[in-house]
């Protein structure tokens, strides 16, 4: 006879795999209305349900490696470049959620590679999606874990490990009020290799097994050197500074604008500094560059896009004349962060956990980052405390500490070195786990 607590998961599994199938209709009309913006959506479509093309003889013996957006897919590349060096005969099956991350992840794939897009979490179409690629192992980056999907792998003795795991306190609190259903999930991996000790203790909490601390992958990202060069170039080209509002998400573009706008019409020191930078705003999502730009010119601005710049900024009479730049572009990080001589960052200003800020200070660009940083919590006060990064509590504020460190050339040269440092200094994780990886095979 079962016990209670093993009959309430079972029967909320159940419940929640039923739900996932009633809701197949509104996910195909959601898809839909995506694809109007993002036409990446409408790309076959029958894989989200487990409908592949490829014949199962030629996906046989590959890893699973799933990152569901272009973050993740950005860091399961510096993963499998590690993992690769170690393995060079491996072959990925990589799948992900977003139009964005199976963009991206293209660039990854090598001959006899497949990628497709990550199952919808119902019973049905995790079974055929296991059944049809056979992986011999499955990757979850950083947070990733289904209930269905961990209950279908565990059924057929898949083991799935997740790197890069983090949870912070919001989401393990998340987790615990739907334990029935998340803690099963989390205790059907297989390992867990976490980014920091407090990542581990709270996934520990939830049930995922003896969670082991290998460090950031995102430590050992590398920056593009072209694009490194390429920024030097404009930089030197430009008379003044430019501040960049980095990976922006909804509500803090337009409060960036407005503090910057009350600023240049003070009579100080630091108004007139305001009104010489040059302003680049990038948000994080490309759906939203459009919405952006058309924000921007309702506030009777003129807006430069960095595809207009085929020469750089310095070149383009648009782009001298623009009150702001955007970065319009996909896997120009390395570029906006190299020309920027400062970073606020995007997500903390809002209460939404902040974005990556390993990424800007591998490119020496110190960031000034919000209250909401808790998706990088660890990151984030390390990188504080290294003097890589300076907190504020609201977006006035950073506008107050950017002028400060752009007015100081010593204090930003400074910063600067220590944002080099800090990445430098926390190395090694894309190795590791790729060596922890390799026991699995």
């Amino acid at each position: 006879m079962l016990q209670p607590r093993p009959r309430l998961e079972f029967v909320a599994r159940r419940l929640y795999g039923w739900l996932t199938q009633l809701a197949v209709p509104l996910l195909r009309r959601k898809l839909a209305r995506r694809a109007v913006a993002e036409p990446g959506y409408a790309e076959a479509v029958p894989e989200r349900f487990g409908f592949y093309r490829q014949p199962p003889e030629a996906v046989s013996e590959m890893v699973w490696v799933h990152a569901v957006s272009l973050g993740e897919t950005r860091t399961a590349a510096i993963l499998l470049r590690a993992w690769r060096e170690q393995k060079p005969a491996l072959r990925v099956l990589l799948t992900h959620g977003t139009a964005t991350g199976r963009a991206e992840g293209l660039s990854l794939l090598r001959p006899g590679d497949v990628q497709v897009w990550q199952p919808w979490d119902s019973p049905p179409a995790v079974k055929r999606f296991l059944t049809h690629f056979k992986p011999r192992l499955g990757v979850l980056l950083e947070t990733e874990v289904w209930p269905d999907l961990m209950a279908a792998a565990a059924g057929q003795k898949l083991p799935v490990v997740l790197v890069n795991a983090r949870l912070s306190p919001k989401s393990l609190a998340a987790a615990q009020r739907m334990a029935w259903l998340s803690r099963p999930a989390y205790a059907a991996l297989a390992a867990v290799y976490a980014q920091t000790a407090p990542d581990a203790e709270r996934l520990a909490q939830i049930g995922a097994p003896c969670p082991a601390v290998l460090g950031n992958l995102k430590f050992d990202a590398r920056p593009d050197a072209a694009q490194q060069a390429l920024a030097r170039q404009w930089r030197e080209q430009l008379p003044a500074p430019v501040l960049m509002l980095a990976s922006s998400r909804e509500g803090e573009e337009l409060e960036f604008i407005r503090q910057w706008l009350a600023l240049k019409a003070l009579a100080t020191p630091a108004a007139a500094l305001a009104r010489q930078v040059r302003v680049l705003i990038v948000p994080r999502h490309p759906q939203r560059f459009d919405e952006v730009q058309g924000l921007l010119e309702q506030l009777g601005l003129k807006v430069s896009r960095r595809s207009a710049w085929a020469a750089g900024p310095a070149q383009s009479s648009e782009a001298l004349q623009a009150d702001v730049w955007l970065g319009d572009s996909l896997g120009e990080m390395a570029l906006y962060y190299s020309m920027s001589s400062l970073a606020l960052l995007g997500g903390s200003f809002e209460p939404l956990g902040g974005q990556n800020l390993i990424e800007p200070a591998a490119c020496a660009c110190p960031v000034v980052m919000g209250p909401h940083t808790f998706n990088f919590a660890e990151a984030a006060a390390s990188a504080q405390a290294a003097g890589a990064a300076l907190r504020v509590a609201d977006m006035a504020a950073a506008w107050q500490q950017a002028l400060a460190l752009l007015g100081s050339p010593a204090q930003l040269q400074r910063a600067a070195a220590a944002a080099r440092g800090f990445a430098a200094s926390h190395g090694g994780a894309a190795a590791r786990t790729a060596k922890a990886l390799n026991d699995w095979l």
